[in-house]
């Protein structure tokens, strides 16, 4: 017999791995963009295809950092108060909502302190750096291709179908 405490924490559906794990398939398509996988991936469900049997693999992931601009201490002073204040402000409108009587008199106050803090905060965070980082810029992951693979048993049929697929040749077929 289980007791339920054991069975509280099976998972419910055994389709999704928990843990990453490497895909399995053949590969049956591979694409230059994301968009061209996914178009790929929907063209075999508008045919009726098990795309439950289908996996998108990313191949060769590369972190892409694009820089957005140079930090100055003003540029940094100015963003700690504008957080600063949106924060500052709806700490104070909260306040505002649970005193009687009080007026403006708590969002003004919940203003002017998170801009202090806001300030503070920044400075003290770029001042840390020491001029090692005088930049903002966004990170994100790209790959250089997209392979769509197939179970080994539908691999063939999916072959077929995203040959007659208008938006291409695939870039290498395996």
């Amino acid at each position: 017999m289980t007791s339920p405490i054991n069975t509280a924490f099976r998972p419910m559906n055994n389709a999704v791995p928990s843990l990453p794990t490497m895909p399995n398939g053949w590969p049956v398509g591979s694409y230059d963009t994301y968009a061209d996988a996914q178009r790929a991936v929907d063209y075999l469900a508008d045919s009726k295809f098990p795309v439950q049997n289908v996996t998108i693999v990313g191949v060769e992931p590369l972190l892409v950092e694009r820089v957005a601009g140079r930090l100055s201490w003003g540029r940094v002073l100015g963003a700690g108060a504008m957080s600063g204040a949106w924060f500052g402000l709806f700490i104070g409108l909260m306040l505002s909502l649970f005193t009687v009587g009080a007026g403006f008199g708590p969002i003004l106050i919940g203003l002017v302190t998170g801009v202090v803090f806001g300030m503070g905060f920044s400075a003290i965070n770029y001042g840390a750096t020491r001029g090692q980082r005088d930049f903002v810029s966004h990170s994100q992951i790209v790959a250089r291709r997209y392979d769509v693979l197939a179970v080994p048993a539908q691999a063939e049929a999916a072959r077929n179908l995203l040959a007659k697929l208008s938006i291409g040749m695939p870039a290498a077929q395996a």
